[in-house]
């Protein structure tokens, strides 16, 4: 193609579209190309804000690195989040972002293999209970709060505790999939404390109240 590269995040997304197959549906794609794809199809509900939209039997991403959450996202509607988390962990990833997440957060994969925090990220997804404030984590790994934060978030794309938030999460999430265990154990286990906190944490991220969770993704 005259003056642009022969592919770019753009291109899957306007292939969809100029099949009619995204006419009155919602999708989202880089934001760079988000004027362009609007002003080519006005009839399509475009996103820029997103990482991914899933509508059904269509789904877009926001570019090849947010195509990896799509496809975790996709993982964890089919066979649950035991199986995304461990794709995730093969991949060297942390939590799955959810698709509502904005473009513009760096994903949180870790640029250096031996940044030292490798050791800490395991024993916060092992003991996700445990009370992990950023001093703690910062003398853990022998570094200042202030050293410790900058190197946190440039090492995975997320602050300390919105990371550990992510990572009990992950663990409530697998509970109410995988098990009949009520919501104040789920809470003790997963580091929320009590149901309330948990809930709010669900609602705020995921969309839905642990209850609600449950009855959409436990297995049979």
């Amino acid at each position: 193609m005259t003056g642009e590269r022969a592919w770019s995040p753009f291109a899957p997304v306007h292939l969809l579209a100029a099949c009619g197959l995204l006419s009155g549906r919602r999708a989202t794609t880089h934001w760079l190309y988000t004027d362009r794809l609007r002003a080519l199809y006005p009839d399509v509900e475009i996103n820029p804000d997103v990482l991914y939209v899933d509508e059904e039997q269509i789904l877009t991403s926001a570019g090849s690195a947010a195509g990896v959450d799509l496809m975790l996202h996709i993982v964890r509607k089919d066979f649950g989040t035991k199986a995304a988390n461990e794709i995730a962990r093969r991949m060297v990833m942390a939590p799955h972002r959810e698709g509502g997440q904005a473009q513009f957060i760096d994903r949180p994969v870790p640029r250096r293999a031996h940044d030292g925090l490798g050791p800490l990220l395991e024993a916060v997804r092992r003991r996700p209970a445990e009370r992990w404030t950023i001093a703690r984590m910062a003398r853990r790994v022998a570094m200042s709060q202030r050293t410790f934060i900058r190197r946190f978030q440039e090492s995975t794309g997320m602050g300390p505790g919105e990371w550990v938030i992510a990572t009990r999460l992950e663990v409530a999430r697998f509970m109410l999939e995988s098990t009949a265990t009520g919501l104040e154990e789920i809470s003790r286990s997963s580091g929320f404390g009590n149901p309330a906190a948990l809930r709010h944490h669900f609602r705020r991220h995921v969309g839905l109240t642990p209850t609600a969770y449950r009855a959409s993704f436990r297995a049979a």
